[in-house]
């Protein structure tokens, strides 16, 4: 699993599945490059594409419980990663380093 992939699947982790819309909003991404990056994990049986029963024309996504099982796998080498990154930082300041990389990206 790559990290883009991991950040989709973590979008997915809801009660219930989101429209494919806001979920391309969440990941700044446009609806055709969301549509590509599903493509492998609906392969890998992670995640399903359904039809929006609220509007026909509509798709939602289902983290199945394959991808559920896979994701819940993943989410402690992401959290150790993380801190092992953190710990590394020269300036100390994980949080502040963030807030730099966010005004950078805007």
């Amino acid at each position: 699993m790559t990290n883009g992939q991991f950040s989709l699947m973590m979008a997915l982790n809801r009660p219930e599945p989101p429209p494919m819309g806001p979920v391309a909003h969440l990941l700044a991404m446009d609806r055709t490059t969301l549509t590509a990056a599903l493509k492998p994990l609906e392969r890998r049986g992670w995640v399903s594409i359904e039809t929006d029963p609220k509007d026909r024309r509509g798709k939602r996504l289902r983290l199945t419980a394959d991808g559920a099982a896979v994701l819940s796998a993943a989410v402690p080498i992401w959290r150790e990663t993380h801190a092992a990154v953190e710990s590394e930082l020269s300036s100390g300041d994980p949080d502040g380093l963030r807030r730099d990389l966010l005004e950078i990206g805007r």
